[in-house]
């Protein structure tokens, strides 16, 4: 019987999967197909799990046949963000995107994503204060202490590295190695080894044009076909976000989320906090936060759903160039950092609240000065080598707990809210990446205003 059911669960899914297909050859437009698929899959799922139950091993059937859409969908993101990222940041030296003001660009986009992330620690902190929040508070279940041992066991590669140590392990000592994800830090080791070939590019261009003129070539045929895979993989967004958020509505234990709600509440407060921040610094700049949030907005989308940074890349980049009028050499840069550097959500806001949390406990007082500016400075220091991929927050919490010498249980203690508060995570990480690659153009006075002010969308038509 339990066969039967996971047999009609999987039919129903097809089903909606062949009317998002559907509406694709109606020309119905990118975005709206998205949210069409995000608001099927959490009513799909909800009605599952109201079926079902979170327990029931039908629903764990269904959910691992739907996990080869959804999951799928971001493993193949993920498999062409290394690529993708290698072949951007070299494309923007032989296409002369970058060679004039490199530095300039590099300080600025690394300046605004550490800034940001400064900002979005003294906003977690205001909150988690607002909020009165206290780690004492919550409970420790069987899946916790799970999680506890895992992250203590996580804890023990770190938490004996220096800050100096932690600044090596940015640096690519096989980026081949790196080419593969294997390191939290492996994006910016990416990114500072195609640096050192663009570099070496420039000087071999001087000496013998002919050989830097044939390894232009190659590499442009090289992004060209990286971004036609990317295209075709992003066509797969609705039915990627269809899975995602099946799976989410589907498994999520609202039970836990009520019991832990006030957190969740005070993250998100955060969170919308941080947002607002951004098109204010949009609007100082003298461009319309509207604009930005309604083409941005089905990147937004995609990065909440999926919670990876790293497989928005590719959506995000083309979003900058395409619809934002950023380009080509500053997106790719503005991407990419902000893979590794500076996430505002993931290692700014969540760390910054976790410590307030949990510094009664270790006998600090969180209104001391001296701990918050303190806090402030490690938590924009250790946002560098974050991951772009779920656990990337975890990982920033253990940076900064075991820096500022806090119990590192608290981590464990928010297992079942995680997923849903790391939705949030991700599409600040992502809007801090995009909103920076927009500023540093327009500060470098290369941003295509026409371009940005256009009501007509590109990137998205897929």
């Amino acid at each position: 019987m339990s066969t039967l059911l996971t047999v009609v669960n999987i039919v129903v899914l097809l089903a909606i999967i062949i009317g998002l297909y559907a509406m694709q050859k109606k020309h119905i437009s990118f975005s709206k197909r998205v949210f069409v698929g995000l608001g099927v899959g959490i009513l799909f799922g909800l009605v599952l799990q109201y079926i079902y139950g979170t327990k029931s091993d039908v629903l764990k059937a269904t959910i691992d046949w739907y996990n080869i859409v959804g999951k799928g969908y971001v493993k193949l993101l993920q498999m062409i963000v290394m690529p993708l990222v290698f072949i951007s940041i070299v494309s923007a030296f032989t296409k002369m995107k970058l060679t004039n003001n490199i530095g300039k660009i590099s300080t600025l986009i690394i300046g605004l994503l550490v800034g940001t992330t400064a900002v979005a620690a003294a906003i977690g902190i205001a909150s988690t204060l607002a909020f009165n929040l206290d780690g004492a508070q919550f409970q420790q279940g069987e899946a916790e202490t799970a999680r506890i041992g895992q992250v203590e066991q996580r804890l023990g590669d770190i938490q004996s590295m220096t800050l100096p140590q932690k600044v090596l392990e940015l640096l690519p000592a096989n980026p081949f190695l790196d080419l593969t994800g294997d390191r939290p830090t492996s994006t910016i080791a990416v990114v500072i080894f195609a640096a050192f070939i663009g570099i070496a590019y420039l000087g071999v261009r001087k000496k013998n044009p002919e050989q830097a003129e044939l390894f232009s070539k190659i590499v442009d045929t090289f992004h060209a076909v990286i971004m036609r895979i990317v295209t075709i993989i992003l066509r797969l967004t609705p039915y990627g976000v269809l899975a995602i958020m099946t799976r989410v509505a589907a498994t999520s234990d609202y039970n836990a989320i009520w019991q832990l709600g006030k957190f969740v509440v005070a993250s998100y407060v955060a969170l919308a906090i941080m947002f607002i921040i951004h098109l204010l610094l949009l609007a100082f700049a003298g461009l319309n936060p509207i604009t930005y949030v309604k083409k941005a907005f089905p990147v937004l989308t995609f990065a909440f759903t999926s919670r990876t940074s790293a497989g928005a890349l590719p959506l995000n980049v083309k979003t900058q160039t395409q619809d934002l009028g950023v380009p080509e050499g500053i997106a790719n840069f503005a991407g990419s950092f902000g893979l590794s550097i500076g996430q505002n959500g993931c290692a700014g806001t969540y760390p910054a609240m976790l410590a307030v949390m949990v510094a009664p406990l270790a006998g600090i007082d969180p209104l001391s000065p001296s701990f918050i500016l303190t806090l402030i400075a490690v938590v924009a220091l250790s946002s560098f080598g974050v991951a772009g991929v779920g656990g990337g927050a975890t990982f920033a919490a253990l940076l900064v707990l075991s820096t500022m010498n806090l119990p590192i249980a608290i981590v464990g203690l928010l297992i079942s809210v995680e997923p849903l508060i790391d939705m949030g995570r991700t599409a600040l990480n992502v809007s801090g990446s995009m909103t920076a690659g927009v500023l540093t153009s327009k500060a470098t006075k290369e941003l295509d205003t026409n371009t940005f002010n256009d009501t007509k969308p590109q990137s998205v038509t897929v």
